[in-house]
């Protein structure tokens, strides 16, 4: 197989709608029965499970078993990297169709997870807030300042919790701001520094994320974040 067939072969596994709506849900880096997945994805189970299993043979999800059910989840922050990118670069999705939609969109434009890192309105000013004070340099690329390592050392970020094969920062492309927030291990360990500090909280919906009053407060005080 030629490099190209190779590149094409991989990518018409996620040019299947269902295909591609699974690989989406698991972005809230939960891992999701096939029975889950399959209500989710409006299909039907024994469909699902065939989906998932080449999804899994080709090295996008992960499997293990428990009792009788199966759980899979995305394989790695790199896949979840890929999905996340393709979803950036697809655009925002259409508006919803009803009050139930809207306000789920609403939620989830607002702050959400995008696998272990935060995007959203969240997440983009979080970035922008870090450049703004000079934790981030962005001239040259996208590097961490001598700062910026010791605000995060102060928050209690492991910036090597998720080992040092995986990018120390990465931008994302965000699909609803269509601007960039932070991903790779600073951006995952910001994300779990603010959740234990109690800034941040889970909302009603899967992947939802909200500051708290007292994240309001700190970040307005230690970024100057004042909209977020």
């Amino acid at each position: 197989m030629t490099q190209a067939e190779a590149v094409a072969a991989f990518a018409g596994l996620l040019a299947d709608r269902s295909r591609a709506c699974i690989c989406l849900a698991l972005l809230d880096g939960r891992a999701w029965t096939v029975g889950e997945l399959a209500r989710h994805s409006r299909i039907a189970p024994l469909t699902a499970s065939e989906h998932v299993s080449l999804l899994a043979g080709s090295g996008l999800l992960a499997e293990e078993r428990q009792g009788r059910h199966r759980y899979v989840r995305l394989a790695g922050p790199d896949v979840a990297d890929l999905v996340e990118d393709l979803a950036g670069v697809a655009g925002v999705p259409a508006l919803p169709t009803s009050l139930r939609g809207a306000r789920a969109a609403a939620e989830l434009g607002a702050g959400r997870t995008c696998y272990d890192h935060l995007a959203g309105r969240l997440g983009v000013h979080l970035f922008d807030a870090m450049d703004a004070n000079a934790l981030l340099d962005t001239r040259n690329g996208l590097t961490l300042t001598e700062a910026g390592s010791a605000w995060l050392a102060e928050l209690g970020c492991d910036l090597e919790f998720q080992g040092s094969r995986r990018p120390l920062l990465r931008t994302c492309l965000d699909w609803t701001e269509r601007r960039h927030h932070l991903a790779g291990r600073a951006g995952a360990a910001l994300h779990a520094a603010l959740l234990s500090r109690g800034w941040t909280e889970r909302g009603l919906r899967p992947r939802a994320v909200r500051l708290t009053e007292a994240g309001r407060d700190a970040l307005a005080d230690r970024l100057g974040i004042e909209a977020a």
